[in-house]
């Protein structure tokens, strides 16, 4: 299965803010849409970086409170590693596993963010692939009988 198939049934939204932005207004943002992560362009709206909950706690540890005036490019992860939508399922859950991070930017192909995976998703597809294998192979065998 790709990555197209992913954004296909959870949808292609993605929030963003930018990198000027302050840590505070993205733990507000993360908190009101309930994601885990944000995709972070410039001011030209290209994707620069990725701010994640674990970002904003590691900054909380670092500096304390003080840390929620910051500018989100302080604390963001720069130029994370993005997929593609003909990317397959298990490429993207073997970068995630590797790389020990739970979200990962798409990009179309002018290179624009077309949507977000996490690994919520991936495991989501991987078990409903499993399933469907199963019951394929359960089929055939009744069949064989």
């Amino acid at each position: 299965m790709q990555v197209r198939h992913i954004l296909q049934s959870k949808g292609r939204d993605v929030v963003a803010i930018s990198s000027t932005a302050t840590a505070c207004d993205a733990a507000k943002l993360l908190t009101q849409k309930k994601i885990g992560a944000l995709i972070v362009r410039d001011g030209n709206g290209k994707l620069v970086g990725i701010i994640s909950e674990r970002d904003l706690v590691r900054a909380m540890a670092r500096g304390g409170a003080d840390c929620f005036t910051d500018p989100v490019s302080a604390h963001m992860t720069p130029a994370p590693e993005t997929c593609v939508e003909n990317d397959t399922v298990e490429s993207v859950m073997e970068a995630m596993t590797r790389g020990r991070f739970r979200h990962v930017p798409v990009l179309d192909d002018s290179e624009a963010v077309c949507g977000m995976v996490s690994i919520g998703d991936v495991v989501k597809t991987r078990i409903a692939e499993t399933v469907n294998e199963a019951a394929a192979l359960r089929e055939y065998i009744t069949a064989a009988v």
